[in-house]
């Protein structure tokens, strides 16, 4: 482990609770314009057809160069938003292609940036995009939710800071300088993911625990604690884990860039990037990147107040998805089952199923984008919260796979919620593109039986690739892998602070459910730049048999696990199977690595 350079305290924590109440939503209504003919419903019944575009609702801030007080009408928005971890307030600041001269932009909670040119370097500030961790005493470990995209900065003091720990992308960025990933005073951070981004100078991790950098440019990587991962990146360090931590794959195997809104002359329009095999840098370095245009008109615009009924006609009708920022309440499943449609998400729009329904699903179709939401689980228990195609699920998508990009679950913490697996995935050859699953840890709702969620992500599919997965803190399994030949790039998860016991946990005759398991019946799986931490608070006697699970043959490969116990809050046995040393220890955080076979 290497200590940040220039700081006494301690690099690592567990994050501290602190608790928030929610906000009560108030019942906005939407009117809907019928500007459309009229097309024939389910069952026979007539009904008018919805409207694509319109304007972005009233929580999308859109600024010009030429815009009066930028900077006080951005400073309102993270005064309100700095601390709001759990309320339901929902923004997107919108910037138009242009040159903004003495910007700092502070980003808080449930808040998104954005340029809004088809390249970053339409959109440049002379000045800074800030994420620090003021409002909890230099501690960023809980600086979730928020995210900057498709803009260049010259940072006012050739460094931006970026501190931040899970769910809080940065994306398609140029930053004509350095960036800074630790909070003032290089106190405890935990992130954290940077894609198709541009950094000219050096990325300074300091205290962060983890990181992950996915087809980028870096002009150079300052130091790593336990696993630095990259894939696609030009300028990353070199492979070298454990010391220094790093795990480097000169290229990505398939991605594809999360799709965004910009402007085309005074239209709208939301660019998809086309897929990428073997992808090295970023996509917009030569120009325009690849991929489609799609008019605003072919969208519909949903705001506050609508309902999965209304959204489904949409969708029926063929239309794609903007979530405008707000939180929407769903008594149905919100069913995306036509090839290609994009659900896209603004501000960190949040999706809650009210009765225990899933929230959202996806058919087993070619090519579906759904990127940018959260689906927080209700207080009646779903099943799952997303499907991404039936059980069953056999077709092929390897031309035209579905992506899943910047797609949170959260069960609790905003209040009691409940849901047996948070997401799972039957369709073959998806990509998961960053994606924080979380049962709480902290804040309203919490506790062992009261956010109840047994599983984190479950994967049926074959084919199916992770691209930063981020999952904690579930009752049993937070992955279970059973289709063939997966693959993950990063994995970070922490087990449930919050077992009563080792009981509680007992897995058949193995102490604990491991982090990550992959099936017996599984005989091709590779992973790269893995860990698993724990911190049993209440009660530190828990022993974890292992963090990870796997079969014993050829095809199932790991490269740089590790497991790590925080201040000797309970420990591992082993890494992987019954493979790797033993934790140990009470006043340091021990850890143990190793690669399988």
């Amino acid at each position: 482990m290497q200590a940040p350079p220039t700081s006494s305290a301690p690099p690592i924590a567990p994050r501290r609770h602190r608790r928030s109440k929610v906000v009560g939503l108030a019942a906005l209504a939407v009117s809907m314009l019928m500007a459309f003919p009229t097309a024939q419903a389910a069952f026979g019944d007539e009904a008018a057809e919805l409207p694509g575009g319109g304007d972005l609702g009233p929580n999308v801030m859109v600024f010009d160069p030429s815009t009066p007080d930028i900077q006080g009408k951005v400073d309102e928005v993270f005064k309100k938003q700095e601390s709001n971890q759990f309320g339901e307030d929902r923004y997107a600041l919108m910037f138009k292609p242009g040159t903004y001269d003495n910007i700092n932009a502070q980003i808080g909670f449930y808040t998104s940036i954005a340029g809004l040119g088809l390249n970053p370097d339409d959109t440049t500030f002379n000045g800074d995009v800030t994420v620090d961790a003021g409002w909890f005493d230099g501690n960023a470990t809980q600086n979730f939710w928020r995210s900057a995209e498709n803009l260049a900065l010259n940072p006012v003091s050739g460094t931006d800071r970026w501190a931040v720990s899970q769910a809080a992308p940065f994306r398609r960025m140029h930053v004509k300088g350095g960036l800074n990933l630790a909070p003032d005073g290089y106190g405890w951070a935990s992130g954290g993911y940077i894609a198709d981004s541009k950094i000219d100078g050096e990325v300074g991790p300091y205290s962060q625990q983890q990181w992950y950098t996915r087809d980028s440019s870096v002009g150079g990587w300052g130091n790593g604690v336990w696993n630095m991962t990259f894939s696609g990146v030009e300028g990353a360090p070199a492979q070298s884990f454990p010391e220094p931590p790093y795990t480097t794959l000169d290229n990505t195997p398939v991605s594809r860039e999360k799709p965004f809104l910009y402007l085309d002359g005074d239209d709208y329009k939301v660019f998809v990037p086309a897929k990428r095999t073997n992808a090295r840098g970023t996509s917009w370095g030569n120009g325009t990147p690849e991929g489609e245009s799609i008019s605003l008109d072919q969208f519909y615009v949903v705001k506050p107040g609508a309902t999965a009924e209304t959204i489904n006609a949409a969708v029926d009708q063929g239309l794609h998805l903007l979530f405008t920022p707000g939180v929407y309440h769903v008594d149905e499943t919100i069913n995306i089952d036509r090839a290609d449609t994009v659900a896209l998400g603004l501000g960190l729009a949040t999706i809650i199923p009210d009765n225990g329904v899933t929230a959202l699903k996806v058919g087993d179709v070619d090519g579906v984008k759904v990127a940018g939401l959260l689906i927080d689980a209700g207080t009646t228990n779903s099943d799952t919260l997303v499907e991404v195609g039936p059980e069953g699920a056999s077709a092929s998508h390897s031309d035209n796979p579905t992506s899943l990009q910047d797609v949170f679950v959260r069960v609790g913490g905003a209040g009691a919620g409940k849901a047996t697996t948070g997401m799972v995935v039957n369709s073959n050859d998806t990509i998961i593109d960053h994606t924080w699953l979380w049962r709480a840890d902290h804040g309203d709702g919490v506790g062992w039986e009261t956010n109840r969620s047994d599983y984190g992500l479950q994967v049926n599919g074959d084919n199916v690739l992770a691209t930063g997965l981020f999952v904690e803190h579930f009752n049993k399994y937070d992955v279970r892998w059973s289709g063939e030949n997966g693959k993950t790039i990063f994995f970070q998860n922490e087990k449930a602070y919050d077992a009563p016991n080792q009981d509680a946990i007992q897995n058949g005759d193995i102490k604990g459910y491991a982090a990550y398991k992959v099936d017996d019946s599984v005989t091709t799986h590779e992973g790269w730049g893995m860990g698993s931490y724990c911190f049993f608070n209440v009660d530190p006697s828990i022993r974890q048999q292992h963090g990870f699970q796997a079969p014993v043959n050829s095809g199932v490969k790991f490269h740089d696990l590790l497991v790590v116990s925080l201040g000797g809050k309970g420990q591992y046995e082993h890494v992987i199977n019954d493979i790797g040393s033993p934790t140990s220890g009470e006043d340091t955080i021990p850890s143990q690595v190793v690669s399988f076979p």
